[in-house]
């Protein structure tokens, strides 16, 4: 990377400016995302949620094009684009789904430990909201992989520990998923993710309620 800055310096100052400037503009530019998604899904109402969502995959789209070869604005798009699909439900929703399994895969591709497994537990979960053949792509046994990998890589968040968790309540394995919701809850707080830990916490209080 510095033999780039080096040889943009010799042509012009302003030649190296843009290259210098990239990495800050990804950088504000998901934590932007990442701040508008905590506030829409859990500060918003919820009728306003789908077109909300529309728009913030927009821009999350945008800074994936900017950035193709970076993993992190993927997985947003990813992210933004699952969540349109959840707020729109039904059939009309398996488009955006397809269509967030490609960011994810896309991700994992240019990054597999990018923001810490992020796409293998979002890809993961898809896998397990989706429903199944012949209506959908959903597989829980690709959904349990994918969710194990991103614990693998950050088993102390608290996003897979809670979707992990999720998964087995799903799966009437109840008492592993109080072990993990516990570890969630346990997870150490995200820097400028406030909003989103508060809300996984009270994700993870409504699913306990769940267990015996």
């Amino acid at each position: 990377m510095r033999r780039v800055y080096v040889a943009a310096a010799l042509f012009s100052l302003s030649a190296a400016l843009p290259v210098l400037a990239q990495p800050a503009a990804l950088d504000n530019g998901i934590a932007d995302i990442q701040r508008e998604w905590s506030i829409i899904q859990y500060q918003a109402p919820e009728k306003t949620r789908e077109d909300r969502f529309a728009v913030l995959s927009t821009k999350a789209q945008a800074l994936a094009d900017q950035f193709p070869q970076r993993a992190e604005p993927h997985i947003w798009a990813g992210i933004a684009l699952s969540s349109w699909a959840g707020a729109k439900g039904g059939l009309g929703a398996l488009g955006l789904a397809k269509q967030a399994r490609e960011q994810y895969e896309q991700a994992i591709a240019i990054d597999p430990k990018a923001l810490q497994g992020s796409a293998q537990n979002s890809l993961g979960v898809l896998y397990f909201k989706v429903p199944g053949w012949p209506i959908g792509f959903g597989d829980d046994n690709k959904a349990e992989a994918l969710l194990k990998e991103a614990l693998a890589i950050n088993p102390d968040g608290i996003d897979p520990n809670y979707f992990y968790a999720d998964y087995l309540v799903q799966k009437n394995r109840k008492a592993d998923a109080a072990v993990y919701l516990e570890r969630a809850l346990k997870a150490p707080p995200r820097l400028g993710r406030e909003i989103a830990d508060a809300g996984r916490r009270e994700d993870i209080a409504k699913l306990q309620q769940k267990l015996p």
